[in-house]
């Protein structure tokens, strides 16, 4: 699926400027070296191992069936945060969409999370995803303060389900919310804080 109004700049809170666009196969290695220069605190908890060129491989091959939709943050010429979102293209799940957000240290806290998620929430409703899930480890806790105020409701705790890089276990907290009231609570928080997008 083509992303419809890409590429377009935004001005985060710190008054950096960054371009937003759709991940492209010519990207992959400014990606892998985007991970691989994420401290390793931040990849204790991640998914996949994203340093290895063979989960770069898969997660392109997601991209290209339609089954992950990701978008990139660029600032002179580098990618300096990662988003995507995650569906089931058939079956009794096709309806709910997964989100994941990785932004370089030096920007946290500026809004490009935020902002990289308001895009994936503008995309979810043209697929037809009715509702957004997130999977945090309980360590990540920015994650879980920008989620929360999005309006993401915890519905689960799967104790020590999570086991990190280094083998330590911990709990993974499942939040949810509908794509309507993602964007309502997206709307409240423009009111006190937007960066713009041009």
């Amino acid at each position: 699926m083509k992303l419809e109004g890409f590429p377009q700049d935004a001005t985060l809170r710190d008054g950096t400027t960054v371009t937003i666009r759709p991940l492209e196969a010519a990207d992959a290695p400014q990606l892998l070296a985007f991970y691989r220069a994420l401290p390793e605190e931040d990849r204790l908890s991640l998914r996949d191992d994203v340093t290895k060129p063979e989960w770069l491989q898969r997660f392109v091959a997601h991209i290209e069936s339609g089954e992950v939709s990701s978008l990139i943050a660029e600032r002179d010429r580098a990618i300096v945060a990662e988003a995507s979102l995650y569906r089931a293209l058939h079956g009794w799940m096709r309806h709910v969409g997964e989100v994941r957000v990785n932004v370089a240290a030096p920007l946290r806290r500026a809004g490009l999370g935020t902002a990289l998620t308001r895009d994936l929430v503008k995309l979810a409703g043209q697929v037809g995803v009715e509702k957004m899930i997130v999977q945090v480890v309980d360590n990540q806790v920015a994650a879980r303060r920008v989620f929360r105020k999005l309006g993401f409701k915890q519905e689960a705790v799967l104790r020590g389900h999570v086991k990190d890089i280094h083998g330590k276990k911990h709990d993974l907290l499942v939040g949810a919310n509908d794509v309507s009231h993602i964007w309502e609570q997206m709307e409240a928080l423009v009111s006190d804080y937007s960066p713009s997008v041009e």
